[in-house]
């Protein structure tokens, strides 16, 4: 076999690796570290990572020869544990990588351990955690060590076998959390018998259950010189295990989250279970037995002799064997045994001078052929490198499914190869024997195989699926009458399918050809599916309505994808097939233009209706009017010539009366062209409308006219509405009054009085007088005797009714004089000692300082002041001052301003204060007079301090805001000083 295509080689890694010690009995590693135990007694460490070696002697103190029977490393190379045998008994030793010397574990002094398991999910390099040791009489004891406690922290019994008394001679742990507890799985063989363990809790517990109950094992009797079990090790989790027993290699794959439990609790954690059979490992002759093994991914490392075999696990076949270099002197006795460094992935071989390396070279590379050749497709796959690997997987089964004519299995394969066989082969080969629904399955699958990128190569299949969907649907069609359920069903089926394609391949179909395809079969009704899908919308609304299906074209219109203006372009037509369908639908419809769709209106409008049927049109112009507040002109010019054409005019009249455009700031009250509307109504005869319109547009006199033709109740009603312009409301009442009286026919004294009660209803806006022109001349005046009589009485109480009012006003104006001659003789008695509300001083003070120079004169040496009624007082300049600071200012401006111009005025202007006044002087005052009135409006109107100014303050804040610079000058500031601040020390 080529070297360079071996999976396993092997090379020599330290030719004389137990330094004289004696010669190798036992080995094991982990982790880059090899543990050799020597016939003399020695433990020998190489640690090949860190590149080292240390050796120690376990035979000191100990009478006789001494020889390790057993060592032990765990995965990470820091723990060892070694047996020792000799004169002495046994004795068992634990070593730490760090320790400088190993210690005796007393607990188990005398019995030899010939298995250990350690936890690998739990155990780190300062702890060992839980250790099972199994002995050479059936025990088996649970141990820990502590690193830095330098001995163990206990060594406990669990378990011991009494049915058939055996030797322990390999074990193996796992460990799962499950819900916050731990599961263990134990397994541990014997001779002839392979144990499992598991339970929940601790290790001990989980043993001490087995009292109760039967320990599970799998029996293989047969003589094997070294029973051994092994677990495959991936990612620090066991994956499959093996034991070499007497009767073959028993193996199996893990599982160790399989939840098939039994009724005792243990569960089933081994699957595919198989036995290897020695008579498999030689040709003919006798089966030989291998006296160890090791265990990789896919195969088994036997060792048979001065030989190891390699065996494919799966195929059970031998790929390899591999021989070693020995020493003369180790020939002799051959090669002892095997182990393997799960940690570092390598294998191990040893005689009793040297140590040999066995490296895995991509032990699964070629596993997909052997799957392949045992027919297991799946597995095969999963382990393939490569798509040509995987095309040739695909090759075999479609190739098998051909020749057994599964023609649709076949085509699902075919499809799925991409290098080793071309697409016009297959298609040929379904073509060949006629199978055009394979052909279809495998176009169908290369389309769900293909990237995206081949949009060419895609649109190419698709059309030719199309092509073939639409050819089967056809064929069914033309088949038999007698197969007609069964064509039905299947019709059905592949006509659903073919929709659904149409659905997924939209966007790679061509949109031209594929509705041609379609078109050529006469399939309307997909053409119209994929026109749906393409967005097509005027092709499929195009066809519901030849179809007369109103409401599934609604449907598409009311798709957000569909443009607005197909609702435009197929308005008429819709409207003549379903009136109110197609009128919901507009009403439902948002951002719609009711002026676009005035000429199906229109159109609808034309054709004659049932008398008492719905105007749908009428209907959704409301809508348009009251709901939407439509403004369009056109709508409502629309809607007004429909009501015009109505038998009854009182939906025209409530149209006309409705004030569209209120509450709409400097709007019209309506939309509609009023001298259409007029000319509309004159047309139809709608004449009380035309008299609402006339009175609309303020032609009144027309509006009365009009109305005197058909109600004169109408008329005086519009007579009634003009108010503003007493002279036209005259006028058009003697309209309606030279109307009445030309129009009575009764005898002439009836005329009379009926015109007479004609006069009282205009609410004495006509007399007789006005409308006695209106009567013959040769009428009698007697006969308008009791009218005149009542007329004239009218007067004479409108002459006393105005007497009676002037005598009131000059009697009003003689009190008006009387009043203010009182007001200027009002005086207050003011204390000497009355203060000033402001300034605090004294109201009667003499002194320069609250004298006006100008605009008030002073009372005697007195500065000029204002006294309240609520007895308050205030010098005049303290008020003014007093009130500038208390109002905005705006009217603060206005007071400075006043007194501005009484101080320009000057003392010429001036009048005395104290002095009477004279109706003479009410009539002719001066303008400082004026100025200083307006002042007192303006200042003392009101106390300043009873007022309504001084509630005002109220809301004011204490400080404001211009205040802050005072506020702040007050701050009590830290001194940054205080350390330069000198200490004076008083005497006491």
């Amino acid at each position: 076999m080529d070297q360079s295509r071996q999976v396993f080689t092997v090379d020599l890694l330290e030719r004389y690796a137990s330094k004289g010690r004696g010669v190798i009995t036992c080995m094991a590693a982990g982790n880059d570290v090899i543990l050799l135990g020597t016939s003399k007694g020695w433990l020998i460490r190489h640690d090949f990572g860190a590149g080292g070696s240390s050796d120690f002697d376990l035979s000191s103190g100990r009478p006789g020869d001494q020889s390790i029977h057993r060592v032990f490393v765990d995965p990470g190379g820091s723990h060892c544990i070694a047996t020792v045998i000799g004169g002495g008994g046994a004795e068992t030793f634990y070593m730490h990588a760090k320790w400088s010397k190993p210690r005796v574990l007393g607990r188990l002094k005398g019995l030899i351990v010939n298995a250990v398991a350690w936890n690998r999910q739990l155990i780190t390099e300062a702890s060992t955690k839980e250790v099972v040791i199994g002995t050479d009489n059936g025990q088996l004891f649970e141990m820990a060590v502590d690193e830095k406690d330098k001995r163990e922290k206990y060594i406990k019994f669990l378990f011991e076998l009494k049915e058939l008394p055996e030797a322990f001679m390999a074990l193996q742990m796992e460990t799962a959390s499950l819900s916050n507890v731990t599961r263990y799985y134990v397994m541990a063989v014997t001779p002839t018998r392979l144990y499992s363990f598991t339970g929940i809790g601790l290790l001990e517990t989980v043993f001490a259950s087995y009292l109760e109950r039967a320990v599970h094992f799998m029996e293989l009797p047969g003589e094997i010189p070294n029973s051994e079990l092994h677990f495959f090790i991936k990612q620090r989790r066991a994956m499959h295990f093996a034991w070499l027993s007497g009767a073959g290699i028993y193996h199996g794959g893990l599982n160790f989250g399989a939840q098939h439990s039994y009724i005792n609790g243990d569960e089933n954690f081994v699957e595919n279970k198989a036995l290897l059979d020695y008579s498999k490992l030689s040709d003919g002759v006798d089966a030989v037995k291998p006296s160890s093994m090791a265990v990789s991914e896919f195969h088994f490392l036997l060792l048979i002799g001065n030989k190891v075999k390699v065996v494919n696990r799966i195929s059970e076949q031998i790929i390899e064997e591999l021989q070693f270099d020995q020493t003369s002197e180790s020939v002799s006795r051959g090669v002892i045994g095997l182990c393997s460094d799960a940690t570092a992935g390598l294998f191990y071989a040893y005689d009793q001078n040297s140590i040999f390396q066995v490296s895995v070279n991509d032990e699964g590379r070629d596993m997909w052929k052997v799957y392949l050749d045992m027919k297991e497709y799946a597995a095969a796959l999963a382990n393939c490198r490569d798509p040509l690997q995987r095309d040739q997987v695909y090759l075999v089964q479609a190739d098998a499914a051909f020749t057994s004519r599964d023609f649709l299995r076949a085509a699902s394969f075919y499809a799925k190869i991409n290098y080793i066989l071309s697409f016009e082969e297959v298609t040929l080969k379904f073509i060949s024997v006629g199978e055009q629904d394979a052909l279809r399955t495998f176009l169908l699958r290369k389309l769900d195989n293909l990237a995206k990128d081949d949009k060419c190569q895609i649109t190419m299949i698709s059309t030719w699926a199309t092509e073939l969907y639409l050819d089967k649907i056809n064929r069914l069609l033309l088949e038999e009458d007698n197969a007609l359920d069964k064509r039905s069903s299947e019709y059905q089926s592949i006509n659903q399918e073919f929709c659904a394609f149409l659905g997924d391949c939209k966007d790679v179909l061509d949109e031209a050809t594929t509705m041609r395809l379609l078109e050529s079969y006469g399939r309307v009704e997909e053409l119209v599916y994929f026109a749906s899908l393409k967005e097509q919308y005027e092709i499929v609304i195009h066809h519901y309505i030849q179809q007369g299906e109103t409401r599934k074209a609604l449907e598409v219109l009311q798709k957000p994808a569909v443009p607005i203006d197909l609702q435009y372009k197929f308005a008429p037509d819709l409207i003549v097939l379903d009136a109110y369908e197609t009128v919901e639908s507009w009403m439902t419809t948002k951002n719609l233009n009711p002026r676009k769709l005035i000429p199906a209106m229109m159109r609808y409008s034309s054709e004659p209706h049932a008398k008492n049927e719905t105007h749908e049109v009428i209907k959704y112009l409301e809508f348009c009017v009251h709901c939407l507040h439509n403004e369009d002109p056109g709508v409502h010019n629309l809607l007004l010539s429909l009501y015009a054409k109505q038998e009854d005019d009182d939906a025209l009249l409530r149209f006309l009366q409705c004030k569209f455009g209120k509450g709409r700031e400097n709007g019209p009250d309506f939309f509609y062209d009023p001298k259409y509307a007029l000319r509309l109504c004159l047309k139809e005869k709608r004449m009380r409308a035309c008299v609402h319109i006339y009175s609309m547009m303020s032609m009144h006199e027309e509006a009365v006219a009009l109305a005197l033709q058909v109600d004169p109740e109408l008329a005086m009603a519009e007579a009634d509405k003009v108010e503003d312009d007493e002279d036209l409301r005259k006028k058009l009442w003697l309209m309606v009054a030279k109307h009445v009286i030309e129009q009575e026919k009764g005898t002439k004294r009836e005329n009379i009085r009926k015109a007479i009660a004609f006069l009282k209803e205009t609410d004495g806006l006509l007399k007789i007088e006005d409308i006695l022109p209106f009567f013959p001349d040769f009428a009698l005046i007697d006969d308008f005797k009791e009218a005149i009589c009542s007329s004239l009485e009218d007067y004479n109480n409108q002459i006393e009714q105005l007497k009676q009012e002037m005598n009131d006003a000059t009697h009003g104006a003689d009190n008006i004089r009387n009043d203010i001659s009182a007001l200027a003789q009002r005086y207050a008695v003011i204390d000497r000692d009355e203060e000033c509300g402001v300034c605090k001083r004294k109201i009667l003070i003499v002194g320069g300082d609250y004298r006006m120079s100008r605009g008030y004169t002073s009372v005697g040496q007195m500065a000029p002041f204002y006294v309240f009624p609520c007895g308050h007082a205030f010098h005049v300049h303290c008020l003014i001052a007093h009130v500038t600071c208390s109002v905005n200012g705006t009217q603060a401006e206005y007071i400075l301003d006043l007194q501005k111009q009484l101080t320009l005025l000057g003392d010429g202007a001036r009048k005395d204060m104290n002095g009477g006044i004279t109706e003479d002087s009410i009539t002719s005052m001066t303008p400082a007079d004026k100025l200083r009135s307006q002042l007192d409006d303006a200042i003392a109107s009101e106390c300043p301090f009873c007022g309504e100014l001084m509630i005002r303050q109220i809301s004011l804040p204490f400080i404001l805001s211009e205040e802050a610079l005072l506020v702040n000058s007050w701050e009590i500031k830290p001194q940054n000083n205080l350390a330069n601040m000198r200490t004076l020390s008083l005497p006491v």
